[in-house]
C-alpha cells in the first residue's frame, strides 16, 4: 500500500533527475561552442594544465567554487518569488540554473580524472550514473505510454482528449 502511495513521488523524482541530466548533456555542447567564440579554450587548456599539478583534494575546490558565486542569484529568484514577481523569479531562477549546470560542466570535464581519483568522489559519481540510469528505467514505461495513447493506441483515453491533444501539438508545429 505504501509502496503504490510513493510511486508518484519517485517518478516525480525521476523525471527531476533526468531533467537535470538532460540539461547537463546538452548544455555541454553549448558551453563548448561558447568556449570556441570567446577565448575560453585558451582558458581551459592553461586551467587544464593548472589542475595537472593539484592534489584531488585541491581539485575539489576548484570544481566547487566557480558555482558559488551563483548562490546570491538564487537568493534574489527566492526573494523575487516571495515578493510575487513571479515571471522576473521564474527567469532568474532558470537562468542561474543554467548557468550553474553550463559552468559545473565546465569545470568537471577539466577536473574529472583528477577527481575520479578519490575513492569517496568515484563511489559518488557512480553512484549517481546508476541512479541515473534507474531514473531513465522508471520513467522509460511512462514515456512510452505516452507516446502510445499520443499515437492513438490508447484505450483509457477519450477520442474528445486525443483530439485536442492532437490540435495543440498541430498548432505548436505550425508557429516553429
Amino acid at each position: 500500500m505504501m509502496r503504490r502511495l510513493l510511486q508518484p513521488f519517485w517518478v516525480l523524482l525521476a523525471v527531476v533527475f533526468l531533467i537535470e541530466a538532460w540539461l547537463w548533456d546538452h548544455l555541454e555542447p553549448i558551453v563548448e561552442r561558447i568556449v570556441a567564440l570567446i577565448p575560453l579554450r585558451a582558458f581551459k587548456q592553461w586551467l587544464a594544465e593548472r589542475v595537472d599539478t593539484l592534489s584531488p583534494a585541491m581539485t575539489l575546490i576548484v570544481f566547487a567554487v566557480p558555482v558559488l558565486p551563483l548562490f546570491p542569484l538564487k537568493l534574489v529568484g527566492l526573494w523575487l518569488l516571495a515578493n510575487e514577481y513571479w515571471l522576473s523569479a521564474c527567469l532568474v531562477i532558470v537562468f542561474g540554473k543554467l548557468v550553474g549546470v553550463g559552468v559545473t560542466a565546465f569545470i568537471f570535464d577539466v577536473t574529472r580524472t583528477k577527481l575520479l581519483q578519490m575513492a569517496w568522489f568515484k563511489k559518488v559519481y557512480e553512484f549517481i550514473m546508476a541512479m541515473r540510469a534507474k531514473a531513465a528505467a522508471l520513467v522509460e514505461p511512462i514515456k512510452q505510454r505516452i507516446k502510445e495513447v499520443l499515437r492513438g493506441g490508447g484505450d483509457s483515453w477519450s477520442s474528445r482528449t486525443l483530439r485536442l491533444i492532437q490540435r495543440f501539438r498541430k498548432s505548436v508545429h505550425e508557429a516553429r
